[in-house]
């Protein structure tokens, strides 16, 4: 019995569809309350230090992304993360963010505590705070990942992660006190100073 498959001409044959890149995401950015991720668990929130985190993100050639969505996410002061199947008004940590005419970003949040490093690691081995980030920007195929450290951390001179990271970009990835309870950190997508990027 013949195929019934008709072969295709080369014209018609399946390609793959061109390479889209990120954004813009104004859709997922139409609400700034989301920069504070203490907004909807005052009744809830674990005892801890409120701060503000704070940063730019340049291009590779040093121009201000204007149109960039960031996100955070991270473990609450005590060092816990969410619970998946847990109470969905407890501190979640988690925040999105889109750049202004300035390119910067603002967020509240509180400051997280040391983790775990895993069950293979010894059972006293805690990692620094810090707080996960993703980017996204036109112009990325994909979103960017990183971390932010907390300058002056006694446990940045154990964690694991940030001390796989040569010690001459460290501090591209460690956020700096700007101020009452805020810290900042500049985000670099490429080029001189590139923020340290993570495969996650």
């Amino acid at each position: 019995m013949a195929d019934a498959t008709p072969e295709l001409a080369p014209s018609e044959a399946t390609v793959a569809s061109a390479h889209q890149t990120a954004g813009p995401y104004w859709h997922l950015v139409d609400f700034p309350e989301w920069a504070d991720t203490t907004r909807h668990f005052a009744g809830n929130l674990p005892e801890g230090q409120r701060i503000v985190i704070t940063g730019s993100v340049t291009d590779g050639t040093g121009a201000l992304v204007t149109d960039a969505l960031v996100e955070i996410w991270h473990a609450d002061p005590q060092g816990r993360y969410p619970d998946p199947n847990g109470d969905p008004t407890a501190f979640q940590g988690y925040g999105r963010c889109a750049t202004d005419k300035q390119g910067r970003f603002r967020f509240t949040t509180l400051k997280p505590g040391p983790v775990p490093v895993g069950p293979h690691a010894g059972a006293n081995a805690m990692q620094a705070p810090h707080v996960a980030f993703a980017v996204f920007a036109r112009g990325l195929l994909q979103h960017v990942s990183t971390r932010l450290y907390f300058e002056g951390e006694a446990l940045n001179a154990t964690d694991p992660v940030l001390t796989a990271v040569p010690e001459a970009r460290r501090g591209t990835i460690i956020a700096k006190p700007a101020g009452g309870n805020a810290w900042n950190l500049d985000l670099r997508l490429q080029g001189e100073g590139e923020t340290v990027w993570m495969a996650v």
